[in-house]
């Protein structure tokens, strides 16, 4: 299951449940295996520069090559920035799970 995280300086105007949900959708076309996307967004009232950073967290699988990685981030990042309607500095990133790494869902006994 992906993990997606937004953060940003509380002085842009973001739509992040679309933002989250878009991110999804995104990872859905290229991989539909993927399942869904957890997503949170950490507005900030402490900030220097307006600013929104974007992390998208995916566990490694043999079809996530480098190809695939490029092709994926290329249209997250096109598409998500597309959703920002102010200046302001944009970071974007794809990041890999390490093999000790567990994801599951939990239900207490």
């Amino acid at each position: 299951m992906p993990h997606a995280e937004v953060k940003y300086s509380d002085d842009l105007s973001l739509d992040t449940p679309a933002m989250l949900a878009e991110i999804e959708a995104i990872i859905l076309r290229h991989d539909t295996g993927a399942g869904a996307c957890k997503g949170r967004a950490y507005p900030t009232s402490e900030y220097h520069h307006s600013h929104v950073t974007i992390t998208v967290n995916l566990l490694v699988k043999p079809h996530r090559d480098e190809a695939f990685s490029t092709a994926l981030l290329t249209d997250l990042e096109q598409r998500i920035s597309a959703m920002i309607p102010q200046v302001c500095e944009f970071s974007f990133g794809l990041q890999y799970a390490s093999p000790y790494y567990v994801t599951r869902r939990h239900s207490p006994h």
